[in-house]
């Protein structure tokens, strides 16, 4: 696992309560959805599977990654049950893999641990987690992809990354490997914070920048996924997208 980081929260008083909503849909294109959504009773635990393999195999394996992650106790260390369980679907996803005969079947996740105050954020590939304080939207995430690697080498500019010709090359999935990293980060909270995680199909049909403007415009979470969701399907919706908005709200 990668080091931590831990940014400090600002101010003091009581810890925010996190409430949130998800939503999934199968797009405008794609004859099935291969995406899976948790979204935790006890608004704790939400997360994002975004399956590949097709022929249903990449449903499978992302039903696979949110079955194992939502067997995560709501007491359980989030950085060590995170890793866990996405290291325990690494196994079970190749296993299911192999009895189905596919030669590829896997899934990208991101997933969200609130405890403490605290949002512990995991994840592999190219779904992303993003934090909105007050009308900023910053990125949590790091995509696992072969243009991002490009970009992160300096071999080409962030600008020459939109709409890339290997844009959708994952570098690292859940079931791709004997072994997986995951990635972590953590990000202390504060009152009016609201979190999203989403699979690849909403950014690749909003720019950062409409999506900083959906979530900013406030309303309840269920609301909020559902005017991300409608906005992608009108800007045409080629691939499966799911969206988690999670608000952290007076106790």
């Amino acid at each position: 696992m990668q080091p931590t980081t831990i940014l400090p929260r600002p101010g003091a008083g009581p810890l925010p309560v996190p409430k949130g909503a998800g939503l999934t849909h199968r797009g405008r294109v794609r004859t099935q959805n291969e995406d899976a959504i948790l979204a935790d009773p006890s608004h704790v635990l939400w997360a994002v599977a975004d399956g590949m393999g097709g022929h249903e195999g990449g449903a499978v394996a992302a039903d696979l990654v949110i079955d194992a992650l939502a067997a995560i106790g709501d007491q359980a260390d989030p950085p060590e049950a995170l890793e866990d369980a996405i290291e325990r679907a690494n196994t079970i996803v190749r296993i299911a893999a192999r009895e189905r005969g596919a030669q590829v079947m896997g899934a990208t996740v991101v997933a969200l641990f609130i405890a403490q105050g605290v949002a512990h954020v995991a994840w592999a590939g190219d779904s992303r987690a993003y934090l909105l304080r007050g009308q900023r939207l910053r990125m949590l995430t790091h995509d696992h992809t072969v243009v991002q690697g490009m970009v992160d080498r300096g071999e080409i500019g962030s600008d020459e990354a939109e709409g890339h010709p290997e844009a959708h090359i994952i570098t690292r999935a859940v079931g791709a490997a004997p072994e997986i990293e995951v990635d972590h980060a953590a990000v202390p909270l504060i009152l009016g914070d609201r979190l999203m995680l989403c699979s690849d199909g909403l950014p690749r049909c909003l720019y950062e920048s409409a999506i900083e403007t959906i979530l900013s415009q406030g309303g309840h979470a269920q609301a909020t996924c559902e005017a991300l969701v409608l906005r992608a399907l009108e800007e045409g919706a080629p691939d499966n997208v799911s969206v988690v908005v999670v608000d952290l709200v007076a106790g």
